[in-house]
């Protein structure tokens, strides 16, 4: 099979002929029709993160595709169905994160393209409880966007209880951030749109934000507060910058959401008589469950939310790191298979 490999942080990856994988017990080997290209990939490639994945590897974690084959243990009920390979590749189970249904913050978990070989590869394994059926009515292309950037963005929104006519201000409208403004207009959200890139901020308005920033060219503490400030912020710009703009420009009780991973752990100063005084609340927020991707698929198979990806080969990965890089990439980048 022809698969896309990390060899060295930091260098070119290679496209490789490698032999198919079998699945072990309990897993199941997926033909890829569609994987999507999420920054996290970037950084794995790049060693970015203090835990590090180890070279080498195969990454992308937003898989899908039908299953051709299972290991011992797993039904043949599951042949041919397709499915989605998510970031959390397997959970313990049996912890206290695992048994009330956050599983995403399970201490033993494995994840997909960075623990383990991932997606960017024409067959993947991944362990049998942890794909998720995709619905008829979305389609490969969209399902695989949705697989990272729409679960983790859903997640966001959902644990910052955002409630019908609150101000939302999503800082960075890319692969995440254009699903983010859909998710927070579905339950009501007064949407803000931030950005450095003109094309991006057009893309928020034609799926419904209600404000614009250009971070490039204004003060988006300033522009957001004069709108009435935000009451919620999501960001899911890798930079500490826009974390310090977001929280600076809450309300009383407001909601900071830390999506985005800069590299090097990089942090912000959070001013503790100003949080305290004013109620603020800082909030990480990591992908999503099993249960909020079925949600997520769900949501979209009726319409209510709508994919802007464009595709690429897997021999164009190096080039479509560049662009996403780069700030090119309109929204997702999807390697079709």
């Amino acid at each position: 099979m022809k698969a896309a490999v990390v060899t060295e942080f930091g260098k070119a990856l290679e496209i490789q002929d490698l032999p198919v994988p079998e699945p072990g017990p309990g897993q199941v080997l997926v033909r890829m029709e569609a994987s999507g290209l999420c920054h996290t990939d970037i950084h794995a490639a790049h060693g970015d993160w203090p835990v590090k994945p180890h070279p080498p590897f195969i990454p992308g974690h937003e898989g899908v595709g039908p299953v051709q084959a299972v290991g011992a243990g797993v039904s043949e009920a599951l042949l041919g169905k397709r499915v989605a390979v998510p970031w959390l590749g397997s959970s313990c189970g049996t912890c206290r994160y695992c048994v009330s249904g956050w599983e995403t913050l399970c201490r033993s978990q494995v994840n997909s393209g960075y623990s383990v070989d991932g997606c960017y590869a024409e067959y993947t394994v991944a362990n049998a409880g942890a794909v998720v059926r995709v619905p008829d009515g979305v389609s490969s292309l969209d399902a695989a966007p949705l697989t990272c950037a729409g679960v983790t963005t859903y997640k966001a929104v959902k644990v910052a209880n955002v409630v019908p006519a609150e101000r939302v201000a999503v800082f960075g409208v890319g692969g995440l951030g254009h699903l983010a403004v859909q998710y927070a207009r579905l339950v009501g959200g007064l949407v803000t749109a931030v950005d450095l890139e003109p094309d991006k901020l057009g893309m928020a308005h034609r799926l419904g934000a209600d404000e614009l920033v250009n971070a490039r060219t204004h003060d988006p503490v300033e522009e957001i507060r004069k709108s009435g400030g935000a009451d919620v912020a999501i960001v899911l710009a890798a930079a500490p910058r826009a974390f310090e703009q977001a929280y600076r420009s809450l309300n009383p009780k407001g909601r900071l959401v830390m999506v985005a991973l800069p590299a090097d752990n990089a942090s912000i100063n959070v001013p503790i008589f100003e949080t305290v005084i004013g109620g603020i609340s800082v909030i990480g927020s990591i992908v999503g469950t099993r249960q909020d991707l079925t949600e997520v698929f769900a949501l979209h198979a009726v319409g209510r939310t709508q994919v802007i990806a464009e595709t690429r080969r897997l021999e164009e990965v190096n080039d479509s790191f560049d662009e996403v890089l780069g700030g090119r990439a309109e929204a997702r980048l999807v390697f079709e298979f």
